[in-house]
């Protein structure tokens, strides 16, 4: 008797993967992981140049094919492959790929992992460009941190890139969304079904280890890849704001800041006499932050959760944070550290965490208990696996009560498909 066929998977990444880089790439492998778990059929193709701290895919098991945009050889790619399921990385590469696996495979689920709502994120980046052009209080940042989804919601509705992002949404059969906070200003703000949505978080394997103690880590940590605009903003801010203030209370404090691609503009930041370091990308994240001894997250705006934060629990280092940085990782549990809403609180938690061994070893302990409960890998990788064979099971059912997606897809098709076809004839007959 036969073995029955794997389920075919075609992931389209905006880039590839660079798990050491960047949280969304880490969701992203976990995903790739979990998939491999089940002993389904993996093909990964980006039209993104190769990075440098790029993961090896095709060690996993796992084919590489790079493709192009607006190029019709993905077509004959496609139709060959067959996947079962397609998986967009970030809904730009719905818009630009989207069509054609209408087109090629209509039957193929089509999964989107959005990482974080971009439209979120860049509508608070707005909101922080107008507050410090309306202001020069650089300490005091309360009023921008969590407002109520409706407002959120108000700032977004009218971008154009929240149009392009939610239209993306709809015209996926399954989300996968990473916060909890965005799903429901997805659904009670933007009125989308609930069953497009998905949590499906950050997951870990819970370590068995023992972290180290108080008294063997020595110095602050930020952490972060330097092209992702909230980590150089949360830079800046410690650099003008914070990190002064710690400086006063502990003149001899130490900040070792971390991260992929350090520009110049960071570089320059480099002050030892000051104990203000930059110090490029860490080859292992997981080892600088195990002996330091308080994690800083002085994020401004963002949206998702955060993966240093993750980083911070699995290897016992109690964080400072702001709610923007802890919003929807802590469920109900108490945070690991320090929420604050102004650099003179951020920098008081900090040194109080830092100086007081028996605050920090509470911080500590509960991070543990909150990863253990929110992010375990044996409890959001089944459940995935689980939601993604009733999505195909149900698949009729599931696209006949999506309508607005429907729709959506019939006309991003159609308009899509003529300028790809524009497109490629430009580029066979130039001007």
């Amino acid at each position: 008797m036969s073995q029955p066929r794997a389920t075919k998977v075609l992931v389209i990444g905006y880039v590839w993967p660079e798990p050491r880089s960047s949280a969304a790439s880490g969701h992203v492998m976990q995903i790739l992981e979990t998939f491999l778990q089940q002993g389904w059929d993996i093909t990964f193709s980006s039209p993104a140049g190769t990075g440098e701290h790029r993961a090896d895919l095709t060690a996993l098991g796992i084919r590489e094919v790079p493709v192009e945009l607006n190029n019709s050889s993905f077509d004959a790619f496609i139709s060959e492959l067959a996947p079962d399921i397609v998986l967009f990385d970030q809904f730009l590469m719905e818009e630009q790929f989207g069509w054609r696996v209408e087109k090629h495979c209509p039957d193929a689920l089509r999964v989107l992992e959005t990482s974080d709502l971009q439209s979120l994120r860049h509508a608070r980046h707005q909101r922080l460009k107008e507050r410090l052009k309306a202001s020069d209080d650089n300490y005091d940042f309360s009023e921008l941190f969590v407002p109520a989804l409706r407002e959120e919601f108000e700032l977004m509705a009218d971008t154009d890139l929240a149009k392009r992002e939610i239209a993306a949404l709809y015209r996926c059969d399954l989300n996968l969304m990473i916060s909890e906070v965005e799903i429901e200003l997805l659904v009670e703000q933007f009125r989308m079904p609930r069953n497009l949505l998905h949590w499906c978080p950050l997951m870990v394997d819970v370590p068995d280890s023992t972290p180290l103690p108080f008294e063997q880590r020595a110095h602050f940590l930020s952490i972060g890849n330097f092209r992702h605009a909230p980590n150089w903003d949360a830079v800046l801010w410690m650099k003008t704001a914070i990190w002064p203030l710690i400086r006063e209370q502990l003149p001899s404090a130490q900040l070792h800041i971390y991260g992929a691609y350090t520009p110049p503009k960071a570089t320059a930041l480099h002050n030892p006499a000051q104990g203000f370091h930059i110090m490029n990308w860490a080859e292992d994240a997981l080892q600088v932050m195990s002996v330091a001894r308080v994690c800083l997250a002085p994020l401004r705006f963002g949206a998702g959760i955060k993966g240093k934060i993750v980083d911070a629990m699995l290897c016992g280092t109690p964080s400072v944070t702001t709610p923007i940085g802890a919003e929807a990782m802590q469920g109900d549990h108490r945070w690991p550290g320090a929420v604050t809403r102004t650099a003179q609180e951020f920098a008081d938690c900090a040194v109080q965490l830092y100086k007081e061994e028996a605050l920090w070893r509470e911080a500590q302990s509960r991070g543990q208990v909150l990863l253990a409960d929110r992010y375990r890998q044996s409890q959001h990788g089944p459940a995935l696996i689980e939601k993604l064979l009733h999505c195909q099971q149900h698949l009729s059912q599931l696209r006949s009560q999506n309508f607005t997606g429907s729709m959506l897809r019939h006309h991003h098709h159609k308009s899509t498909q003529y300028m790809g076809q524009w497109i490629e004839a430009k580029n066979r007959n130039p001007i």
